[in-house]
């Protein structure tokens, strides 16, 4: 299933993806750990709200920049016991200039539901819905976060 979402930093291109290495490599004090963790995050559909969150260990790639495009590459995975309950994501963090002070910070992605049928229909009914707000609070969390400086 494909999964994505944008938001807008009201920022430069080129402060955005400085403050993104930033965030990614772990250098940034407590507000990357609300998006990043020490290679673990909390994501949920509301954020790191408990019961309403799952611990996940985050891969990530550095950032690479192209002109006016950079990538980062993520995968995240649930923790725990239960965690082969969750699906994998395997996305991209994109960033692209929107204007001379705002970028758009987007997320594209893919993941497989765990439990065959089973879990491919009850993504259709419902789980895709959760994987989306998931992914759009992953994104507003990362935002705040590279929008503290450093």
């Amino acid at each position: 299933m494909f999964v994505g979402d944008e938001v807008r930093a009201g920022l430069s291109f080129a402060e955005v993806a400085r403050r993104l290495a930033d965030v990614a490599a772990g250098s940034v004090d407590s507000a990357s750990h609300g998006a990043w963790g020490d290679g673990l995050a909390k994501v949920g559909p509301a954020g790191s709200v408990p019961g309403l969150s799952k611990l996940v260990r985050v891969q990530r790639s550095d950032v690479v920049q192209h002109d006016d495009i950079a990538r980062l590459t993520l995968r995240w995975q649930a923790t725990g016991a239960l965690g082969g309950l969750f699906p994998v994501l395997d996305a991209d963090i994109t960033l692209i200039p929107d204007g001379d002070h705002a970028t758009l910070i987007a997320l594209q992605g893919v993941y497989g539901p765990p439990g065959g049928v089973l879990g491919a229909g009850l993504d259709r009914a419902v789980l895709h819905r959760i994987a989306t707000a998931t992914v759009r609070s992953f994104l507003t969390r990362l935002a705040d976060a590279v929008a503290v400086p450093a």
